[in-house]
């Protein structure tokens, strides 16, 4: 198995599981319906077709929180586009300044399309919502071996530059993961209604998803470099 790699950052991402009517909400990490949608978008798949979607929804996903951002709310109005009707005032969740590792795991020729449709995309990537552009490009890195657990604890920081001079400290980060749950991990794992079944406008649908949370160490490479030698031995030479 190969495992596909994406950097998802942005001033501002939403990824909504369980967003309705006028209240849209956001998880705290990228959703696989949100990532598999915007590979299918990138790739030209329509909305409507099922079937060229449905290998995209088969791929072992997870997501890497390298930076948690801020969670912000905001207000919007609209009217109708023909009776300029004023529509529902709407209340909207977004993450601010947060930046995520995504990794899907599977079939290395349909990853290595993916990858090549990210580069040079049908539809243009957006985080979650169409008024979330990345302000990075998307495509991190291409894996023929190892699995999906190994690029999540692998892939090296993406924080922002000045999220990581908070850490500069220390010699490595603990970062949480989410990752889709293995066959023996299913009794302990949490769910999130997030596998895509269908994008159509008309009939979309998901089914529940098992994923486990953990954490996991990537080295620093902010850290700061220590002196060799106290700095007090040349006082001590001096006074010997």
């Amino acid at each position: 198995m190969s495992v596909l790699t994406l950097r998802l950052a942005g001033p501002l991402q939403s990824w909504g599981a369980s967003a309705r009517f006028t209240r849209r909400t956001t998880e705290s990490a990228p959703t696989k319906s949100g990532v598999i949608g915007m590979l299918a978008a990138a790739a030209g798949i329509e909305r409507g077709d099922d079937e060229k979607v449905k290998p995209l929804a088969g791929l072992r996903f997870g997501v890497r929180i390298d930076q948690p951002g801020t969670r912000v709310r905001d207000f919007q109005t609209a009217h109708h586009g023909v009776t300029g009707k004023s529509m529902p005032l709407s209340e909207r969740f977004y993450l601010a300044d947060a930046v995520f590792v995504a990794a899907l795991e599977g079939d290395h020729r349909l990853l290595a399309e993916l990858h090549a449709a990210l580069r040079a995309p049908v539809y243009a990537p957006f985080l979650g919502r169409r008024s979330c552009p990345p302000s990075l490009p998307v495509e991190l890195n291409l894996r023929a071996h190892g699995g999906l657990q190994d690029a999540l604890g692998e892939e090296p920081w993406q924080a922002s530059p000045w999220y990581r001079k908070q850490y500069r400290g220390r010699s490595d980060v603990e970062l949480s993961v989410l990752r889709e749950a293995d066959v023996e991990e299913q009794n302990t794992a949490d769910t999130l209604r997030d596998q895509p079944l269908s994008f159509a406008a008309e009939h979309r649908r998901h089914a529940l998803r098992t994923h486990v949370t953990y954490s996991v160490r990537i080295p620093n490479p902010s850290a700061r470099q220590l002196p060799r030698h106290d700095p007090f031995d040349a006082l001590d030479e001096e006074s010997a």
